[in-house]
């Protein structure tokens, strides 16, 4: 898929900033583009595979929600190859369910992370009525992994390591390792912080691919602001200074760049399209049996 018709709209978002804005000197890691997405029903879609997520791949996708649920299945039965999903959930309480046999309940400030390598199914749901608020994150697998078997965690909150205002979702920070068991080259922090505090993040060696996304406050970064929006900061790896001018929430993540272009499926992501043909062999294969045993609408 191209990126060249993307790359205008690109250039206007650049263009948008915060009101506040007043920037008084060049940034030190200088923002490349920034977006709040588009709004569906009870999710805002921030980043897809056809458009920012070229810019940081291996983040390919982005989901934020927000909302009190209806009853309705959130995210029903659907199916994933080449790819691993993340949901940090941070409101509310996620019923689940994959194709390896996993299912349950996860309380608020879980993380799930499911590898989808060669195909899975899964779905999930607000089990209660209150505020239902978090992310879905895509990373695009390497190729060792991709048409590989999937895998599944569901990890309470009391699993996720901390390191000052930052729980550590994804790698390693301040010497703390996320339990997820995500491939080498990723990292994502979950942060927050009261009106003035700073915080400082000093991505891994080789990791020059960064974007943040914040869901709640204003944080000054660089002399610029975000406030409900994902900005993508230009590839290096100088650290990046956050500041809270109100309370704020918000992630961040950096990566090593992801060295394939993507081969695209409506739910599948991979690195050519042999490993593509592959896996929507699989998830076809194991959604014939699902509607067998009357599990599929």
């Amino acid at each position: 898929m191209k990126f060249a018709t993307q790359a205008g709209r690109a250039a206007e978002e650049r263009q948008t900033r915060h009101p506040m804005a007043q920037p008084q000197a060049a940034a030190t890691r200088p923002i490349v583009l920034r977006t709040k997405g588009r709004r569906h029903g009870p999710v805002t879609r921030i980043v897809s595979p056809g458009d920012v997520g070229q810019l940081i791949k291996p983040f390919v996708f982005l989901d934020y929600f927000d909302f009190a649920p209806s009853g309705d299945a959130l995210f029903p039965m659907h199916p994933h190859s080449g790819i691993a999903t993340l949901t940090v959930l941070i409101e509310g309480e996620l019923n689940y369910e994959d194709t390896t046999g996993a299912a349950g309940v996860l309380p608020s400030g879980s993380v799930e992370w499911m590898r989808a390598g060669n195909g899975i199914w899964h779905g999930a749901s607000p089990a209660k009525g209150e505020r239902f608020q978090g992310y879905q994150l895509w990373v695009a697998l390497p190729r060792s992994l991709e048409n590989g078997l999937p895998h599944s965690q569901y990890l309470p909150a009391s699993s996720i390591p901390r390191t000052g205002p930052a729980r550590v979702i994804l790698g390693t920070q301040s010497g703390r390792n996320s339990p997820v068991a995500a491939p080498s080259g990723v990292a994502l922090q979950h942060v927050r912080l009261a009106a003035g505090e700073r915080w400082r993040y000093q991505p891994p060696e080789g990791h020059t691919v960064a974007w943040a996304h914040a869901n709640r406050g204003t944080l000054a970064v660089d002399d610029e602001f975000l406030h409900n929006e994902l900005v993508v900061f230009a590839q290096s790896e100088d650290p990046l200074e956050f500041a809270a001018q109100s309370d704020a929430d918000f992630i961040v993540a950096s990566a090593v760049p992801h060295p394939h272009d993507l081969s695209l499926g409506y739910y599948s992501v991979h690195t050519s399209d042999e490993a593509l043909r592959k896996g929507e062999a699989e998830i076809a294969r194991i959604g014939m049996q699902l509607r067998a045993e009357g599990r599929l609408r």
